[in-house]
């Protein structure tokens, strides 16, 4: 649980003492303080990729349903609202995406 936490704050999942990004965009390459290397190998973070895509079509499925049953906005017209929604949270929730696969990969393998 602590190992979530720290990847919500954007923290070093080992230590929570480093931040993960020094820009939005900019991985740092390891922890200042523990030495956790934080990519591993060329192409570690395809799955933060599928973090990203799961939660962004998880919250789009969850508030489309919402909007039809509870509001009775029609499919067709909620396209206003999703497309952008589609465009813009995966580049926000970017850098979660990899903190969260980050700490899910450190829970399996602690020793790298």
């Amino acid at each position: 649980m602590l190992v979530f936490q720290r990847s919500l704050r954007l923290d070093c999942p080992r230590c929570g003492g480093t931040r993960l990004f020094t820009g939005w965009f900019v991985m740092a390459p390891a922890c200042g303080l523990c030495g956790l290397r934080f990519e591993r190998a060329q192409g570690y973070f395809i799955g933060a990729i599928y973090v990203n895509y799961g939660v962004t079509v998880a919250v789009m499925m969850g508030g489309g349903l919402g909007l039809w049953w509870f509001a009775g906005i029609a499919p067709p017209r909620q396209l206003w609202v999703w497309v952008p929604f589609a465009a813009l949270f995966p580049l926000w929730f970017f850098r979660y995406s990899r903190s969260v696969w980050l700490g899910i990969e450190y829970l399996i393998n602690p020793d790298h």
